[in-house]
């Protein structure tokens, strides 16, 4: 399966602040490398949530691979690709390797191991699926989309590059809110008497599933959706907050979070974050 950059929502309001939200899928191999890009917002598919039984399917039928077979060196980048049957070999040992560990992680399934430690044993070979919205990106583009990268996180960095260049923005005015997973059916909502606040609430619960589906590959239920959202924020579960955002009424507003020029929802929500002796 390719890595691939889907756009979800992307925005910009009257100060030239363009803000967007895509849906990644890539290596799990290459994740701890997105993360340390901290002026994102990021919620991915857990190993923990998805039953053990559709990671050994997906692992089987559709594993996560490497797309350059370098040539040991001392060093983090290889310059050469491996050839020949050097090249076979490699391929076949890593994508091979997989399939005894299909058979362990099975067995621990049977005997009662729950699934958010029997599932880490695939994760070499398993995607994950990432919601992230940011309005900064031009450092991580510098850094990702450059030959001494990661094969796969440049490919990835690049993919995301090409779906913005590829997307026009929605202007939105201020006041008015972007919200990623809700569908322009459902932005009319309010004009035929639906709480706004429900849309954000909509998005909240799908930006946590990563997708606007649940995670049985239905449509979404808008009561388990608010449900979902309510018990996120009892729990202190504010990262799925992060993606939404209103575009400031007050044009000297100056934004406290990671997205610049914009009001992130997180941040309009109390004890969003704990501090220490509180």
């Amino acid at each position: 399966m390719p890595i691939t950059a889907k756009i979800i929502k992307d925005s910009i309001g009257p100060a030239g602040v363009r803000l967007t939200t895509l849906e990644l899928r890539y290596p799990r191999m290459i994740h701890p490398e997105f993360m340390t890009h901290r002026v994102m917002s990021r919620n991915a598919s857990s190993s923990r949530a998805i039953p053990s039984k559709r990671i050994r399917a997906s692992v089987a039928q559709e594993p996560a691979k490497p797309i350059y077979w370098g040539q040991n060196r001392p060093g983090m980048q290889a310059d050469a690709e491996l050839a020949g049957w050097r090249r076979g070999l490699a391929e076949n040992l890593f994508m091979g390797s997989r399939f005894p560990m299909l058979g362990v992680v099975w067995a621990l399934e049977k005997i009662g191991l729950h699934k958010q430690l029997a599932n880490r044993l695939l994760e070499p070979w398993s995607h994950i699926t990432v919601v992230v919205t940011a309005t900064e990106w031009e450092n991580f583009f510098a850094l990702r989309c450059h030959p001494a990268a990661q094969p796969e996180m440049r490919e990835l960095a690049c993919a995301i590059r090409r779906a913005m260049n590829s997307s026009e923005p929605e202007y939105l005015q201020p006041g008015e809110w972007h919200l990623p997973y809700v569908t322009d059916l459902e932005e009319m909502g309010p004009t035929f008497g639906l709480d706004h606040k429900d849309l954000i609430k909509y998005s909240v619960a799908r930006c946590a599933r990563v997708s606007y589906l649940t995670h049985d590959g239905q449509n979404p239920d808008p009561i388990k959706d608010i449900a979902l959202h309510d018990r996120l924020i009892s729990q202190g579960h504010m990262s799925p907050t992060e993606h939404q955002a209103a575009v400031p009424v007050d044009e000297n507003y100056q934004s406290q979070s990671n997205l610049r020029g914009w009001v992130q929802y997180r941040k309009t929500l109390f004890g969003e974050r704990v501090f220490k002796g509180a």
